[in-house]
C-alpha cells in the first residue's frame, strides 16, 4: 500500500510525496504518513510536495504538519468535506482541494494570512458564497473558484491586488463589480458559463489583461471601453446574446448600398456638395457615427460590420468583433487611420 516516492538520483523526485489512488481514509493516511516520517532512508524535510489525490479523506492529515517545508500540497478528488487551517503551515505556497465536498461551512472562519501563499484551486466544490477568507492573502497571484454554486463576486475583491489569474467560470454570477477593474495585475478573467448580462466600464483599466472569457453568458453589449485593453489576444463571447444577434444580422441584414456609399466617400475622402450625389445621401453622410477609438476619424452608419471572416472553432463561429469599430482598419497612427501593420487589434478581437 505504502507508495510515496523511492529514492532517487533525481533531486526533485526526493521531494515529492506521492500517495495518488491509494483509496485511503483519513486515519489510515495519517499511519503511512507516519511511516514515512521514520523512515531512515529519507526525512520529512525533504519533502516539498505531497499528492494525497483520489482517497477518501474528510478531513487533512493531521501529521501534515510535520513536513515542516511543505510547499504545495494537492488533495483533489479525495471527498475532502473540512478543510483545516492548512496555512498555518508557514511554508506553504500552493494549495489544491479541488472536486471536493467543501462548502462555506467546511472552512474556518478565517485563515492564518500567510504572505507566502501564492496559488489556491478550490474549483469544482460546493461554495455557494465567496469564500472571504481568501481575501487575507495579499500576496495570491492564482486564485481558481469554477465550478461552484457562488452568486456574487464581493466588493473587496480589490484587497487582491497581487492577482495575476482569477478563474470562476460555471457559477451563478449575475454581475461584476467595478472593483474588479481595481486588479490591475490581472492577466487572466475567466467568468464563463455564468448569469453575467453586463461588464463595469472600467474592466478597461485592466491593461495587462491577455484572455476574458466570457462565453455562456447573457451579454447583450460590451462596453467600448474595451478596446482598450491592447494586450488583450483571447476573448471569448461565444453562446452569448451579443453573438447570437450579431452572427443573425450579419447573415439576413447585410449592410444597405446606402451604407456601403457613406463608407467610402468617409473613407477616402471624397468632397461632395450639392448636385453631386443625391440628396438622401447627403443626408445620410450627416447622420454618421463616429467611432469609439477617440484617435479614429472614421465613421460607422447603420451596419458598423465592414468584413467578417467566418472560421469553425469548436463547432461555434469565430469572428472578428468589429460592431465596435469603424472599420478593420481602425489602427491609430498620429491622426490618420491607415491599413494595418501590426497584428494586436486582430489578435485582441477574435471570438472564441
Amino acid at each position: 500500500m505504502q507508495n510515496y516516492t523511492s529514492d532517487s538520483d533525481s533531486e526533485s523526485l526526493n521531494k515529492v510525496l506521492d500517495f495518488t489512488h491509494q483509496i485511503l481514509e483519513t486515519g489510515t493516511m495519517e499511519h503511512y504518513l507516519e511511516v514515512f516520517i521514520n523512515d531512515e532512508k529519507r526525512t520529512a524535510e525533504e519533502i516539498e510536495t505531497i499528492i494525497l489525490n483520489y482517497n477518501h479523506l474528510e478531513t487533512l492529515p493531521i501529521n501534515l504538519f510535520k513536513f515542516v517545508n511543505l510547499k504545495t500540497l494537492d488533495v483533489s478528488y479525495s471527498g475532502l468535506c473540512v478543510l483545516c487551517d492548512i496555512f498555518k503551515h508557514s511554508s506553504i505556497t500552493t494549495l489544491i482541494a479541488k472536486n471536493n465536498h467543501l462548502s462555506n461551512e467546511s472552512l474556518p472562519k478565517t485563515f492564518t494570512s500567510n504572505p507566502k501563499v501564492r496559488e489556491i484551486n478550490l474549483s469544482g466544490n460546493h461554495f455557494t458564497a465567496f469564500p472571504e477568507q481568501l481575501l487575507d492573502f495579499p500576496y495570491l497571484k492564482y486564485l481558481y473558484l469554477g465550478s461552484n454554486q457562488i452568486t456574487m463576486i464581493p466588493r473587496n475583491i480589490k484587497k487582491l491586488k497581487s492577482l495575476n489569474v482569477l478563474c470562476m467560470g460555471g457559477n451563478l454570477l449575475v454581475d461584476v463589480p467595478e472593483t474588479l477593474g481595481e486588479l490591475v495585475n490581472l492577466q487572466a478573467l475567466v467568468l464563463c458559463d455564468n448569469q453575467i448580462g453586463s461588464l463595469p466600464a472600467n474592466i478597461a483599466n485592466l491593461k495587462h489583461l491577455k484572455s476574458l472569457l466570457l462565453h455562456k453568458n447573457l451579454l447583450k453589449a460590451l462596453p467600448p471601453e474595451i478596446v482598450g485593453l491592447k494586450n488583450l489576444n483571447e476573448l471569448s463571447l461565444r453562446d452569448n446574446p451579443l453573438v447570437v444577434r450579431f452572427v443573425s444580422d450579419m447573415m439576413h441584414d447585410p449592410g444597405s448600398l446606402l451604407e456601403l456609399a457613406g463608407r467610402t466617400i468617409n473613407i477616402y475622402g471624397i468632397k461632395v456638395k450639392q448636385g453631386d450625389i443625391p440628396q438622401t445621401l447627403i443626408s445620410y453622410l450627416e447622420n454618421a457615427h463616429r467611432c469609439v477609438n477617440p484617435q479614429c476619424k472614421g465613421v460607422f452608419f447603420d451596419n458598423r460590420v465592414e468584413h467578417i471572416k467566418f472560421v469553425d472553432f469548436c463547432g461555434k463561429y469565430r469572428i472578428p468583433l468589429l460592431q465596435y469599430l469603424c472599420s478593420s482598419k481602425c489602427i491609430k497612427n498620429n491622426e490618420e487611420v491607415v491599413r494595418p501593420n501590426r497584428s494586436y487589434m486582430v489578435k485582441k478581437v477574435l471570438l472564441g
